[in-house]
């Protein structure tokens, strides 16, 4: 089983859910919602406290991608600082970004919400938009 799919799984089935936001509450990472500019949000930790920044000028259609984002920083390289979403895209090329956009489509789309739709005529990218989960990461969902 792919490593980040394996770490979602087990957070999904440790917590019993799939919500970002209450993951991280469990994990005792700190959101915060504040003014970011261009930038979609931003993972950090500090001595032992860790925090999720997320833009609050971002339409709230994005938190919950921007926070699973940030929360895959948060378990997958919780000694880096990662660098800012820089806009309003999920594309990247830098390996740690790639690594917690496969999470965020991981733990936004599970296996079983898709094969849910097995008997229809719907594509990925349509059952991703029913979650929420942005079309530029369907690419990376791994099924």
């Amino acid at each position: 089983m792919h490593f980040i799919k394996g770490k979602v799984n087990e957070l999904i089935k440790r917590f019993n859910t799939n919500d970002p936001f209450e993951i991280a509450e469990r994990l005792n990472i700190m959101i915060l919602f504040e003014d970011l500019g261009k930038a979609l949000g931003y993972y950090s930790s500090y001595k032992r406290y860790q925090f999720i920044h997320i833009n609050n000028r971002l339409d709230e259609t994005y938190h919950r991608p921007v926070c699973c984002h940030e929360l895959g920083h948060a378990v997958l390289h919780p000694n880096s600082n990662a660098p800012f979403l820089k806009s309003r895209t999920f594309y990247a090329s830098e390996k740690i970004e790639v690594e917690a956009n496969k999470f965020t489509v991981e733990m936004l789309l599970p296996d079983e919400y898709i094969l849910s739709y097995k008997d229809t005529n719907l594509s990925l990218i349509e059952i991703a938009g029913i979650y929420g989960v942005p079309k530029e990461l369907c690419h990376l969902k791994k099924f």
